[in-house]
């Protein structure tokens, strides 16, 4: 299902992936230019295509990490998790002894400044996998690899949610309730303040008044789907399962089918209604 964006932004997608091709045909071999190929394919929605030239890149560039970690990614999306867990794992082994890098932005943030790292990256997608599969203990293994390489607030705050909650899943609530004491309302982000305000909601600081305000009020369909699912599994982790249920109804009902909100909610109402 294609992202749903506006005229302006469809334009400027198309553009960029325009140049990208181009720089593909140039030189089809080059590690870069198949990774932006794809990744700029993948931003227009053709996501069974994006998959398509990353594995063309494998092909070539059977030791590189990135390629595994971005095809990973688009299984993702999909929901091919089994595959896109194979790729991660993969990636991990690659990466494995070797410095971490900055992965540059497909889509900046408001500051241009690169929030993620490959490493990083890779342990967080393959966490996401995993906890969507509901396999926490291995999901579990993966955020804290991640938390690891997590440098900067952005990066921390986001994985620490999902950490957190996969350690609330596993009901081991000493370490959950330590990862909460690292996080403050201080902390300066650039763009990850849906996961800021969750963990702050958790920890107390916030309340659920508050959160419900930005859930409903925000013009973001993006930050709807992450707040969506952030805030019923709140709900879920208190055992009010009805609050949840519709906050999650909600996410799925919106137009960011390929956000990890969107597929997390997905997976919650399948398992709740096992």
């Amino acid at each position: 299902m294609p992202p749903q964006l506006s005229e302006n932004t469809r334009k400027e997608f198309e553009q960029k992936l325009a140049s990208a091709r181009l720089g593909y045909e140039k030189d089809s071999s080059n590690a870069d230019a198949i990774i932006w190929y794809g990744r700029r394919m993948a931003y227009t929605g053709n996501y069974m295509e994006a998959i398509s030239i990353f594995t063309k890149g494998i092909a070539i560039h059977p030791d590189d990490a990135r390629l595994y970690r971005h095809r990973g990614h688009r299984y993702i999306t999909i929901r091919c998790f089994d595959k896109a867990i194979a790729d991660l794992e993969k990636a991990a082994q690659l990466i494995k002894g070797k410095p971490d890098e900055i992965e540059p932005d497909g889509l900046p943030n408001a500051k241009n400044i690169p929030t993620s790292t490959l490493h990083s990256n890779i342990w967080y997608h393959l966490g996401l996998a995993h906890y969507i599969k509901g396999k926490y203990r291995k999901a579990l293994k993966a955020y804290r690899e991640c938390l690891k390489v997590s440098k900067n607030p952005d990066m921390y705050v986001a994985t620490a949610n999902w950490y957190y909650i996969t350690l609330k899943k596993l009901r081991k609530e000493k370490e959950a309730e330590k990862l909460l004491q690292s996080v403050n309302s201080k902390m300066e982000l650039i763009e990850n303040k849906d996961y800021l305000e969750i963990l702050l909601l958790y920890k107390g600081e916030a309340t659920e008044h508050s959160f419900e305000i930005h859930l409903y009020e925000t013009k973001g369909t993006l930050s709807n789907a992450t707040t969506g699912f952030t805030f019923g599994n709140f709900f879920l982790l208190k055992g009010e399962t009805e609050k949840a249920i519709l906050l999650f109804q909600k996410v799925v009902e919106g137009n960011q089918w390929s956000s990890f909100g969107f597929i997390a909610a997905e997976a919650e109402l399948e398992r709740l209604k096992k």
